[in-house]
């Protein structure tokens, strides 16, 4: 079989479908927001609702399968990648989005084997935009191929991050001095459109020529890995050596000199790893 996971893929392109009809339909009722580590970190029980219809419908068919996600890791599961496929799950990318009706929205799955990331699937319920890629098959928006911006020359590039309060000053002032020493290159902007997901997406389809952060989860970048590299994007560690998908931190871009001369003016902080929660 040329393509064992193909069955695995065409699955989750219903689930993701099904879970963006259960987001825009919450969409049109009162959020119940609750807290987890800070007063800035939110979940919903749409969160919990998708991620549980996601596992649900995948277990069932996939009995096998492991599983990573973000409610059910904040619930107290683990967060270890192994050999086994793995479906790596973030029910709203863009919580805070959502609670605030934010358009930027995503459902984000990606799906390991080997520890290697055989497909990913990103879609931006409130646009309906869905972002598809399968390794070595090409990335897509809405069965339309995408590609990045190719663009080589930082002082012409369009950079997003994200920004929010940092417990540890040092760390917060670091992600302000980050900020400041990208934009001082200079670049010709930086934006943060609140989903890691689509922050990735949108570098998939040259809306933006990098985006760079420190801070977040496998389960925000999983999804959008596969779809930046299928669309010939470069993705590394933000110190510049290989990707790390449980390290917590990434740089993607357009381009490998725009991904490095990025790598080359970001202070590094310690945010932890995934595979060591807990």
């Amino acid at each position: 079989m040329s393509d064992p996971w193909k069955e695995c893929m065409d699955h989750c392109l219903v689930v993701t479908k099904e879970a963006g009809k259960m987001i825009q339909e919450a969409l049109k009722k009162e959020i119940s927001v609750m807290q987890k580590s800070s007063p800035v970190d939110l979940v919903t029980e749409t969160d919990q609702k998708v991620e549980a219809l996601i596992i649900s419908s995948i277990k069932e068919k996939y009995p096998t399968h492991s599983f990573i996600g973000e409610e059910s890791v904040a619930a107290g599961a683990p967060s270890i990648l192994t050999d086994n496929p793995t479906w790596i799950i973030d029910p709203i990318d863009g919580t805070t989005n959502f609670v605030h009706r934010f358009p930027f929205v995503s459902v984000s799955i990606g799906f390991a084997v080997n520890k290697e990331i055989e497909f990913g699937i990103v879609y931006s319920c409130i646009e309906e935009k869905m972002y598809t890629a399968r390794k070595g098959k090409g990335a897509f928006c809405n069965g339309v191929p995408i590609k990045v911006s190719g663009q080589e020359d930082i002082t012409k590039s369009l950079v997003l991050t994200e920004m929010g309060l940092k417990k540890d000053p040092e760390h917060f002032n670091a992600m302000m001095l980050n900020m400041r020493k990208v934009l001082t290159i200079p670049v010709h902007g930086i934006r943060s459109p609140g989903s890691a997901a689509v922050n990735m997406c949108l570098v998939a389809c040259g809306s933006a020529d990098a985006y760079y952060h420190i801070g977040i989860h496998c389960w925000d970048m999983a999804g959008g890995a596969a779809i930046v590299t299928e669309a010939g994007g470069v993705i590394m560690d933000i110190a510049g050596g290989p990707f790390d998908l449980m390290s917590r931190r990434l740089i993607t871009a357009s381009s490998r000199t725009i991904a490095e001369c990025i790598a080359q003016q970001l202070q590094v902080f310690p945010c932890g790893r995934d595979d060591t929660l807990g």
